[in-house]
């Protein structure tokens, strides 16, 4: 077995339905693709109707599976109150949500105006919390043990500069994940999240990294792994946390980054002293504690 293959059987996550946010490309299509061959009714929707249906075709193609292509911006609850009607018409019922829908860019805080904030805000913390509020209200009033997942991100936990807006909102999506997670338990609705470390995806990574500062920034350079994440390998975590295999998981926020926030230790540095200069390093020490014996 490897990482870029497939770890639950096929029928794991059978005849449920899971929305996906952001599901028409990136990530969110990957989660899509193996939800799809692992049993689940997929409804993807974003805000370019074009390449929902595209995409739909194309799993649809590739799975054998059944995906429903829904337009929506999160931002507007009409549209995403839409999503779940449309879902229950077709599949008859919902089961899963994954929040997936995200907006990102690199800038010094100070050069955004106050609507760029609020883009990344709004999407990424109102979007979340108007179809997680939306799909609760539905799966309490008709007994559903609903299964919410969203995607949030390392910085969430310890901030980050130049992407300011996503840090703040991505904090917040982390509070309503552990919030709700106990308050809706007694529903039999559970709440957990991944925060993702580098996952390459075409659009949204060439948008915050132009190839020269990709080139310049690498990210393998920085890892432990010294590697990015493959997306099965997220898909496949995705997977068992919107299964019944997690039944007993609530609340919980996954880092899946290869060891990158271990980076921030304060003896990481030494990653950089090679063995020659370990060897000079433990001959230093054991010179200046015999010449500390000598002098006692």
């Amino acid at each position: 077995m490897a990482y870029t293959e497939g770890m639950l059987r096929e029928d794991a996550l059978k005849d449920k339905t899971i929305i996906i946010t952001g599901g028409g490309t990136g990530l969110g299509k990957s989660m899509a693709t193996y939800f799809l061959k692992i049993g689940a009714n997929v409804v993807i929707c974003s805000r370019r109707l074009e390449v929902l249906e595209k995409t739909a075709v194309e799993l649809e193609a590739e799975t054998g599976g059944s995906v429903l292509a829904v337009q929506c911006d999160v931002r507007k609850t009409d549209q995403v109150e839409n999503v779940i009607q449309k879902a229950i018409e077709k599949f008859g019922r919902v089961d899963g949500l994954v929040n997936n829908s995200a907006g990102n860019f690199i800038s010094p805080t100070e050069k955004l105006s106050y609507k760029a904030v609020d883009v990344v805000v709004d999407i990424v913390l109102r979007g979340t919390y108007y179809f997680t509020l939306a799909l609760g209200k539905y799966w309490i009033e008709n007994n559903i043990k609903g299964t919410v997942l969203n995607i949030s991100t390392t910085y969430a936990w310890t901030g980050s500069g130049w992407v300011v807006p996503s840090a703040m909102a991505k904090a917040g999506v982390l509070a309503m994940t552990k919030s709700l997670a106990f308050e809706w338990a007694k529903y039999g609705i559970r709440l957990n999240a991944i925060a993702p470390g580098p996952f390459p995806t075409k659009g949204a990574w060439d948008r915050l990294f132009p190839k020269e500062l990709a080139e310049k920034f690498s990210f393998k350079n920085r890892i432990p792994l010294h590697r990015v994440g493959n997306h099965q390998e997220l898909a496949n975590l995705a997977a068992y946390l919107m299964s019944d295999f997690s039944a007993y998981m609530t609340g919980e926020v996954i880092t899946l980054d290869g060891g990158e926030v271990l980076a921030a230790g304060q003896f990481n540095f030494l990653k950089e002293v090679s063995d020659d200069q370990w060897d000079a390093i433990e001959e230093q020490i054991k010179n200046a504690n015999r010449d500390s014996k000598k002098s006692e």
